[in-house]
């Protein structure tokens, strides 16, 4: 098993090799990365729950948006020089990628006055964030069952974030046509 605990062996957080190697490798962009984008999906909830007070909204979209800026541009070196399998490299990058370009995205929709599209990618920026909790889950589940860890490994790192976003891209969809005017 790839499993390596992080505390100077007191086994404190059983951490996968590959995120072991990154500790060594690139201590402070991994550290940043992980740190900013931790801080961002905490935070996330926060500003979804303030929407109706648009002065504290802002702020914290204002931090929130600083955070995954951050997070998602540390994503790119550490997927990058991980020593993963390339598919879950190309997955760790590109959910980096995506992130930051659905925050784009959802600050352009509010600029130009688009309330609702704002919503829609901010909540989809969100669901690409919670990708860090079930590639978390996945994984932690394949160790406890024993399953062959690089396969699941490199499939969590595109399913934790592609399967919250594809939920939220049917919910959008499936809202859009009830909203919309039948055709006859």
């Amino acid at each position: 098993m790839s499993i390596v605990a992080l505390g100077s062996g007191s086994g404190l957080i059983p951490l996968p090799y590959e995120m072991f190697v990154l500790t060594e490798r690139m201590p402070i962009v991994f550290s940043a990365h992980m740190l900013t984008s931790a801080v961002a999906l905490l935070l996330m909830p926060a500003v979804i729950l303030t929407r109706h007070r648009p002065q504290v909204h802002r702020m914290l979209g204002r931090l929130v948006g600083a955070f995954v800026v951050a997070g998602g541009l540390t994503a790119l070196p550490v997927a990058i020089v991980s020593d993963s399998s390339i598919a879950a490299r190309a997955g760790f990058f590109v959910q980096g990628l995506v992130w930051i370009v659905l925050l784009a995205r959802g600050v352009s929709e509010i600029r130009s006055g688009d309330r609702r599209r704002h919503a829609i990618f901010m909540l989809a920026m969100f669901a690409v964030a919670t990708g860090a909790v079930w590639f978390r889950l996945l994984t932690g589940s394949a160790i406890i069952m024993q399953l062959p860890f690089a396969p699941v490994y490199a499939a969590s790192a595109w399913l934790g974030w592609l399967i919250p976003l594809s939920l939220v891209v049917i919910y959008r969809r499936s809202a859009t046509a009830l909203l919309s005017p039948r055709r006859i």
